[in-house]
């Protein structure tokens, strides 16, 4: 079935598009609204900056004209959500924490999903995937799509992460609703550090595709050694993944300040798109 016609992911009526006005915010606005037309989504694309300290010191000027160039931005978004046909709505928290305010965007309009670039934010970076998007990947219960700029998501190659947590369960039954719609092909992925770890990971990846095939769709099952995030980034290169579906959180339990260390590092180094998801507590 082709996904550029049909929705390919489950339950995204409200799909909140989190835009810097940034290069890297350009997938992730091609993205959303790509989703958005088959869906039959409402976009509301959310731009929030913090006030510049200089700016006490030169005047309201500066400020006008940052308010300015984020309307236009803004504006820039609709315009391209109206020619596909999408409605569209716009919000700039002005003075604002980004973070902040995407996450209370998302929960005030009971969001299905937010869509978010990879790094950018003026320049506000976290080690590998920017603050600002891991802080919303952390706060945020919805699903999250993260696009690098230039990605492009055709959900033939999906990727899925088990490590046996109940966020990696809420990503399989996710991966395995788009593959049955999309008629995706799926690799089930659980990393070892060293043989000891063989017999958990060959397990984990064979109820994977049990799970999988017992719903009609095929899937292959892989159980490489390496650090978790090296194994996920190369595998999704090797086999031509345009999407990695996985967990908030890993079976550690390991949280760090917003998000898992594994989810994080796929996120940041990944070509493809990455899809997080979170078990309701």
């Amino acid at each position: 079935m082709a996904c550029s016609t049909s929705c390919p992911i489950s339950k995204t009526k409200t799909i909140i598009l989190a835009t810097d006005g940034t290069q890297y915010s350009e997938g992730a606005v091609r993205e959303a609204i790509r989703l958005a037309g088959p869906c039959s989504s409402k976009i509301i694309a959310v731009m929030a900056f913090k006030s510049k300290p200089e700016y006490e010191t030169v005047g309201g000027s500066a400020y006008d004209a940052q308010v300015a160039e984020a309307q236009t931005h803004l504006m820039g978004i609709k315009e391209l959500s109206d020619k596909a046909g999408v409605p569209c709505e716009t919000v700039l928290h002005a003075d604002s924490s980004p973070a902040a305010a995407v996450v209370a965007e998302a929960v005030a309009r009971n969001a299905d999903m937010i869509v978010i670039g990879r790094r950018g934010w003026k320049g506000i970076a976290k080690a590998f995937i920017g603050e600002v998007a891991a802080e919303v990947i952390g706060k945020a219960t919805c699903k999250i799509l993260i696009v690098p700029q230039a990605a492009r998501i055709e959900y033939k190659h999906v990727l899925v992460a088990v490590d046996g947590s109940k966020h990696s369960d809420v990503a399989l039954r996710e991966a395995i609703a788009i593959a049955k719609h999309c008629g995706s092909s799926l690799l089930f992925l659980s990393a070892m550090r060293n043989a000891s770890e063989r017999a958990e990971a060959e397990a984990l990846v064979r109820l994977a595709t049990v799970i999988a095939q017992e719903e009609g769709v095929p899937a292959e099952g892989i159980t490489p050694t390496g650090r978790s995030f090296s194994a996920i980034v190369e595998a999704a290169r090797g086999r031509g993944v345009d999407l990695i579906v996985m967990g908030t959180y890993g079976k550690s339990g390991l949280s760090k300040a917003f998000l898992g260390s594994t989810t994080e590092k796929v996120i940041g180094t990944a070509g493809c798109a990455v899809l997080v998801l979170k078990a309701k507590a």
